[in-house]
């Protein structure tokens, strides 16, 4: 370029000189000056023409025009840019080809959308779980096509630390799981996963729990009925027998409890987030749920403690609140040694009600907290077998929340205790009940 403008400037001293000498020879230097600068002029305009023209023109395959001097050094290195530009460009176009070859190669659905939820790109396996139509939903607002309210409160409150299961809107008889990624200012990737053959079997086992839990209610309760009997005459029979009866009664009632909590847990697992809206006696019922937790202890010498800071109640379902709150409770006196302590605290404040209950117990390890409200899960299976527990009350628990809009926290420390807490939301509180908040005293026989 430096080379280039030398020579454009040498031309263009030519130029001048050339029309002054010729100016003084006929006695017309200004003329001969301004007709010099004129074919400059003119000359230049020429060129940024067909500079224009061809940078309007500009494809991978058209030639700079052809120029000396400053110009042609011009036209030189924008096609040297030009020609970096296309390589980058189409560098850049087959790293795209190739992501979306491969995004259309997944099983799962792949969405892309602006801030506004508008469609820019999505691959063929949304077309089939969305319904999706190429070359005519291109720059639609997706939720004018996944047209249910569940998926527009999802996609307009940013929260997507879950996915959200809706039916498909283009099939009905599948079940789809969307998660949103931001990216970008606000852009969405939305992954949509076909997850209809994992609720099938999800409720395959529903059913089949609940319909073996049924079917061997009948049968127990006769064995359970011929297991009294004998136990009536149990001075007829000889030792070893007797012992024998004991220790089929113990597992004959083990087994109706595990049948009760399956039976239970299958109605809460169908009933689909729906409970009946009756006001609930909390404190009544936690009074009861205490008397019986001093029963259970017994001979353990446990010090249980209640403590109601608020008397109003809750807007649920009572036997699925007693349920919980039962469960809760009871495994804390199952699981806290002699002579131990456990404490259970209802109180209200801004952000709901609370139910608290905190033993000295024999704690629970970091690792297995997440998979403790599981079904079946042991942290410790020997600590149950001594303990006679079914492995389903946290689950029940778990359940019973979710119906209710709570949730459920637990803080432990192996052999220092555990503190599991119900945590309902303010609109769960009925606010016009005549209950008012009573300072904390000691129930009668509380010890």
């Amino acid at each position: 370029m430096t080379t280039g403008w030398h020579r454009h400037l040498l031309d263009l001293f030519l130029i001048l000189f050339g029309a002054g000498a010729l100016g003084l020879l006929v006695g017309e230097l200004a003329w001969a000056l301004v007709l010099a600068m004129g074919f400059y002029i003119v000359r230049s305009l020429l060129q940024l023409r067909r500079l224009h023209h061809w940078l309007t023109h500009l494809s991978s395959h058209s030639d700079p025009p052809e120029d000396r001097g400053v110009w042609g050094s011009l036209y030189d290195a924008l096609y040297t840019l030009q020609k970096r530009h296309f390589r980058s460009q189409d560098k850049l176009q087959t790293m795209i080809n190739r992501v979306q070859e491969s995004t259309n190669s997944l099983r799962d659905g792949v969405v892309m959308t602006n801030a506004r939820g508008t469609l820019e790109w999505w691959n063929q396996a949304a077309e089939y779980l969305l319904g999706f139509r190429r070359g005519k939903d291109e720059g639609e607002i997706i939720y004018n096509l996944v047209r249910t309210p569940e998926f527009r409160q999802y996609f307009d409150n940013k929260d997507y630390s879950q996915p959200l299961e809706i039916r498909s809107p283009s099939r009905g008889y599948l079940m789809v799981e969307l998660q949103i990624n931001l990216f970008g200012e606000e852009d969405r990737l939305i992954t949509v996963k076909n997850v209809t053959r994992l609720r099938q079997l999800e409720q395959m086992r529903r059913d089949f729990v609940s319909n073996v839990s049924h079917e061997m209610r009948t049968p127990l309760t006769v064995i359970s009925g011929y297991l009294e009997t004998l136990n009536d005459h149990a001075d007829d029979l000889p030792p070893l027998f007797r012992k024998s009866l004991i220790t089929m009664q113990q597992q004959a009632q083990r087994m109706e409890a595990l049948i009760s909590d399956l039976l239970l847990l299958s109605r809460l697992e169908t009933s689909d987030r729906t409970t009946r809206d009756t006001e609930c006696d909390v404190a009544q019922a936690l009074k009861t749920i205490h008397r019986d937790a001093i029963a259970l202890s017994g001979e353990r010498g446990h010090r249980i403690t209640l403590r109601i800071e608020d008397e109003r109640w809750l807007v649920g379902e009572d036997s699925q609140l007693r349920s919980a709150f039962s469960n809760l409770v009871f495994n804390a006196v199952k699981y806290t040694p002699d002579q131990g302590t456990v404490d259970i605290h209802y109180y209200v404040n801004e952000r709901g009600a609370h139910l608290v209950v905190t033993d000295s117990g024999i704690g629970i390890e970091a690792e297995h907290i997440p998979r403790i409200t599981e079904r079946f899960f042991r942290a410790d299976p020997s600590r149950h077998n001594k303990t006679g527990g079914t492995g389903l009350g946290l689950a029940i628990v778990k359940h019973v929340l979710y119906n209710h809009d709570a949730h459920l926290t637990i803080d432990s420390t192996p052999d220092s205790g555990s503190t599991f807490a119900c945590h309902f939301p303010p609109d769960r509180i009925v606010h016009n009940t005549a209950a008012e908040v009573q300072p904390w005293r000691p129930l009668p026989g509380q010890r």
